[in-house]
């Protein structure tokens, strides 16, 4: 059995190349990977299933329910191919994207979508390559767009171009989504991961696909997104701050900004977010982090991020068992400081006029008061560990659920340590048995007090309405598996 994290800010490590193993991923979990990453951009779908197939494999031997999210790609805009593969456009020149498949030059290159030009409007940027060459819309009809290269560089075929002015028509899942989107709800995936989303239309398009199958993670990465964000949350059962995008689309100075807006959000509306995209990304190649990035992931828990994420650092680098165990350095080391909670603290989650709301920040208040050591839930939905969650507490939450499903889909939320075990038929059974798992996973000892929330009558979805602290006995564990 894996011992509790001493941190309650979750690692989502990506899987690839450099760790595709069972025993690089057995490492990774070892090292505090509290859940992983499948990018369906590169590779195959029989790769994909084998480390799901690894991973469940390994959520059984180590006991811990173990959270796999699923990444679509999402729509790709891109220019055409050139002669020889690449062109040199200068700072100042006239520059021509159109519907001609002829091979492009440092003058013109075809722009394979239609949708731009019926969208796009004098003024209006597009970013080619992650933004290393930027031009400007002078004009635009219905097969050509006559631009000014306002930063040149070199172009080569098939880079990415980004336009940030303006809402694409285009769906937010492509034909390679929505295959991968059935395999991936095949293998039982515990989050969908939606790419290039602009507006609720596509959370919309996503959730009846989806259904009640696998939770549904919106990737903010369009300044479109940003502008809709609240309508987004209500849709979303989780969010990223996708910075790789997002990076390209708004000034660099913008997204620190936006990062720290999307985190507020989502901790006001009880979604779990997660902060992604080069955050130790010199240990791609170095043991060790720069000191900026090693701020940068502090930050990210300062301000109550759910999760933080490793991308190539755990999927392609050198050191994926390294950058992992940063991680839970990073993070024990920010929830070790005095004036964290503080600092999480100054965004407000005002409860709502709802019982599980009231009662979720009376126990975190009760907490504080009695110095209990842990809370503790039994939840059938997941939704009494969620509210907990949102008032981030300063000790572990125990969740006990029958439900292996949504025992992993919380391996996502702060500071929640969910145990997969049997149902139970009474509050006292149920308060016997937290004392147990309190024991048993380490999150107390003998003579701790800790907090217990449930709702009554039991198994009555929604139901919560009881808070109950307890003082864990000496001989609280008296052998019963608990399984």
């Amino acid at each position: 059995m894996l011992r509790p994290r001493a941190r309650k800010v979750k690692v989502l490590a990506t899987l690839g190349p450099a760790s595709s193993s069972p025993e690089m991923i057995r490492a990774l979990m070892e090292a505090g990977a509290d859940a992983f990453r499948i990018n369906m951009s590169h590779g195959e779908q029989s790769e994909k299933a084998r480390l799901v197939e690894i991973i469940r494999e390994l959520e059984k031997s180590l006991h811990r329910p173990t959270t796999i999210l699923f990444d679509l790609q999402g729509p790709k805009l891109r220019v055409g191919k050139f002669k020889g593969g690449s062109a040199i456009v200068q700072t100042g020149q006239r520059f021509v994207l159109d519907d001609d498949r002829a091979l492009g030059d440092e003058t013109r290159v075809q722009l394979p979508h239609p949708e731009l030009f019926a969208t796009l409007k004098a003024g209006d940027r597009l970013l080619i390559d992650d933004g290393k060459v930027r031009l400007k819309a002078l004009s635009v009809d219905d097969a050509r767009i006559e631009a000014e290269v306002v930063v040149g560089g070199k172009v080569s075929n098939n880079k990415g171009v980004n336009v940030p002015d303006v809402v694409v028509p285009i769906p937010a899942l492509t034909k390679k989504d929505r295959s991968d989107l059935d395999f991936a709800l095949e293998q039982g995936a515990d989050y969908i991961a939606l790419s290039f989303v602009q507006r609720p239309e596509d959370l919309a398009e996503a959730r009846e696909l989806v259904g009640e199958k696998a939770a549904l993670l919106a990737k903010i990465e369009k300044p479109q997104a940003l502008e809709r964000l609240e309508e987004l949350l209500e849709l979303a059962d989780a969010v990223m701050v996708a910075r790789g995008d997002l990076g390209v689309e708004l000034p660099p100075e913008g997204v620190p900004p936006a990062q720290n807006r999307i985190v507020a959000a989502a901790r006001q509306a009880g979604k779990p977010v997660v902060v992604a995209t080069q955050m130790l990304e010199s240990m791609i190649v170095s043991p060790t982090p720069t000191r900026a990035e090693v701020s940068d992931v502090a930050n990210a828990i300062y301000e109550g991020a759910d999760a933080v994420m490793l991308s190539a650092e755990s999927a392609a680098g050198n050191y994926p068992v390294e950058a992992v165990q940063m991680m839970d350095k990073i993070g024990r080391s920010v929830e070790a400081d005095p004036v964290y909670a503080a600092r999480m603290h100054f965004t407000e989650t005002p409860a709502e006029a709802t019982t599980a709301d009231a009662l979720s920040e009376s126990a975190a208040q009760i907490v504080r008061i009695l110095s209990a050591r842990a809370m503790a839930c039994y939840t059938s939905s997941g939704s009494t560990a969620r509210r907990i969650a949102r008032e981030r507490a300063a000790v572990p939450t125990l969740a006990m659920t029958a439900s292996l499903t949504v025992a992993r889909r919380l391996g996502l939320q702060w500071g929640v340590h969910a145990v997969h075990t049997r149902d139970v038929s009474s509050f006292e059974e149920m308060v016997g048995k937290a004392k147990r798992m309190a024991l048993r996973h380490r999150l107390a000892v003998t003579g701790d007090r800790m907090v217990i929330m449930a709702g009554v009558p039991f198994k009555t979805s929604g139901s919560t309405n009881v808070i109950h602290v307890v003082k864990i006995a000496g001989d609280e564990l008296d052998g019963r598996s608990d399984a």
